[in-house]
């Protein structure tokens, strides 16, 4: 079952590789233009009562389940989480760590199941951009059949994962992706069935991961080596926890 949600993600690896999804709705089909996000832009209208991204406008429109909510609005969702003063990227949940060591078991009985789903909603009511803890609570619905709520989360995992992905190429400094937590940098590199072997941070913001994946029916292996950008995750962090 746990592979299940990664086929349900492939589009993503394809939206890395290609900027498209052939096997997504029409609507998420149409061609993904890498484009560096306006960070001050971005500040500016989720901070404005009267933009349609003013943030508790909008992260009430996630809440409820929105599928019309679109990339600009998910590029609005994500960057702008920055911006709020509950924003710390290096949160950290007892509950987080129970899930990590539960959801890694090799099989689940449907008790464990629900604990998978009760610890993960626990995470994300207090980080609700913890892409892990999304992937844990997907798989976890689905075996227990609840495959509306499923979809719901599957949705959100996936224009969020969209969002990060639009935002560069991750070739190189110039192109890279932009994320608002380190974990989320292995998270973009585990969904395209890919493994960080080697991370280096790069001056003046940036870090460096080398992966390994394999490809094609022979599965040879392929390096590669992919770009982020933690420029705006630093400076806000450091602004809000001068003392660390």
């Amino acid at each position: 079952m746990k592979k299940l949600v990664y086929i349900l993600i492939i589009s993503i690896a394809a939206m890395a590789a290609a900027y498209s999804s052939q096997a997504a709705p029409a609507k998420a089909r149409e061609k993904i233009t890498p484009k560096t996000p306006d960070l001050e832009q971005i500040r500016a209208d989720v901070s404005n009562p009267s933009s349609p991204y003013y943030y508790p406008k909008l992260f009430a429109r996630y809440q409820q389940n929105e599928t019309v909510m679109n990339l600009e609005d998910y590029r609005h969702l994500y960057y702008g989480a920055l911006f709020q003063e509950d924003f710390n990227p290096y949160r950290h949940s007892e509950a987080s760590t129970k899930n990590d060591g539960l959801y890694y078991k090799n099989t689940h009985t449907r008790a464990e199941l629900d604990s998978i789903i009760y610890y993960a909603e626990e995470v994300l009511a207090d980080d609700p951009f913890n892409l892990s803890q999304m992937n844990y609570l997907i798989y976890a619905l689905r075996a227990r059949g609840k495959v509306n709520r499923a979809n719901i989360w599957q949705y959100r995992l996936n224009h969020l994962l969209q969002a990060i992905i639009s935002s560069g190429t991750g070739a190189d400094h110039e192109h890279a992706w932009y994320v608002i937590n380190p974990r989320h940098e292995y998270n973009i590199i585990n969904f395209q069935n890919a493994v960080a072997r080697d991370q280096q941070y790069e001056e003046p913001y940036f870090d460096r991961i080398e992966v390994e994946k394999k490809s094609g029916k022979n599965g040879k292996v392929t390096t590669d080596t992919y770009y982020f950008n933690i420029r705006n995750m630093l400076e806000e962090y450091y602004r809000k926890f001068p003392e660390e």
